[in-house]
């Protein structure tokens, strides 16, 4: 099962092409939890006009390819220098105090690795920063958290910040269905750029990860995490209504990006696509083929593409199952509706 228009994506170099997003038919359930409901996505229009994205780029970089739908810059080369030239595509210009925001991810997961990211976190002077976890494991405090960095060799490339060591600062949400407010780590506001680092795979609630996870559980503190997963209603954060639970993923995303008004862009590092995140110490082997690294100003235009790219891919039915099993592409439809960002790119090989 793919995607219109783009079954011949990895086959893309050195040209431009536009692409909407799904347009699947019959939804697979993953047997692992059938009782859950998959809505069938509508295709985005191909008229960039109709959904480009709202967000700023800052630091005076074009979001888009020829005034059109937002750019997607892709490589399939998934090392330093690759990740170094994705960077270097998107020619942004951070100031001030720089945030890589990053998962540190649970002792045995497929966080992402020092010598992939090492070069581009110490290029921009930058603080790894990160919050607490809600669910328990070895990052839900403080102490515990920041031997984990240790551990996985983040504190030997950066100085690392656990945002919400001193509390939760509260960010206002406009024009959700869901959430008024966000609240994430304190030290959130000490930054005034911020480069989202995420490794693109699979959720085990929310279906798939990306930049959009990132800049919203991701810098929520621990009681923002919980005010997420249960739609704002409070209570265990188990108990949350599916879909609200993924259209506040999007609202908590929004009242990131507009707090920092367009002082933020997204890498997106599509490899050990595990049907699992980084949050899970014992996740399930890939069963697919690594894919690259893509950046974007927008960060829908950019969890959609890869989410396009495993659709297109021969090996991606896991995942596939597994997005599809937890309706994880609502969160994208909803992020497109409160103006988050576009369903609708247009993506640019760097590869010679």
């Amino acid at each position: 099962m793919k995607r219109k228009g783009i079954a011949a994506l990895l086959a893309v170099a050195l040209f431009t092409v536009c692409l909407a997003g799904c347009g699947q038919t019959e939804p697979v359930q993953e047997s692992s939890n059938p009782t859950t409901q998959n809505s069938q996505p509508e295709t985005p229009s191909s008229d960039p006009e109709s959904s480009e994205s709202e967000t700023d780029s800052g630091a005076g970089a074009d979001t888009t390819v020829n005034g059109d739908a937002p750019a997607v810059y892709m490589t399939t080369d998934i090392s330093s220098e690759g990740l170094m030239a994705i960077y270097n595509a998107l020619e942004a210009s951070p100031t001030g105090n720089i945030a890589v925001k990053l998962s540190t991810g649970e002792p045995g997961s497929n966080y992402l690795r020092t010598d992939l990211i090492g070069d581009l976190v110490q290029s921009l002077e930058a603080t790894i920063v990160e919050c607490n976890t809600a669910y328990g494991g070895s990052r839900s405090n403080t102490a515990m958290h920041y031997q984990v960095a240790e551990d996985h060799g983040y504190t030997a490339i950066a100085d690392v910040d656990i945002m919400d060591e001193e509390g939760s600062i509260t960010l206002p949400v406009e024009g959700g269905d869901n959430l008024t407010e966000n609240y994430v780590g304190a030290h959130f506001e000490n930054y005034d750029y911020f480069v989202v680092l995420s490794h693109f795979k699979g959720h085990a609630m929310a279906g798939y990860g990306g930049a959009i996870k990132n800049i919203s559980i991701g810098i929520a503190s621990s009681e923002g995490k919980t005010n997420i997963h249960t739609g704002g209603k409070g209570g265990s954060m188990w108990s949350g209504e599916q879909d609200a639970f993924l259209e506040s993923m999007a609202e908590a995303g929004k009242s990131v990006v507009n707090s920092l008004d367009g002082n933020i862009l997204y890498i997106n590092v599509m490899n050990r696509l595990s049907v699992d995140c980084d949050c899970d110490g014992n996740p399930a082997e890939p069963d697919m083929h690594d894919i690259g690294i893509l950046a974007s100003f927008d960060p829908v235009a950019v969890d959609q593409a890869c989410v396009d790219l495993v659709y297109a891919a021969e090996d991606g039915q896991s995942l596939i199952n597994r997005i599809e099993s937890r309706n994880g592409l609502h969160t994208l439809e909803q992020a497109e509706k409160i103006g988050l960002g576009s369903r609708t790119y247009q993506l640019v090989s760097i590869d010679e």
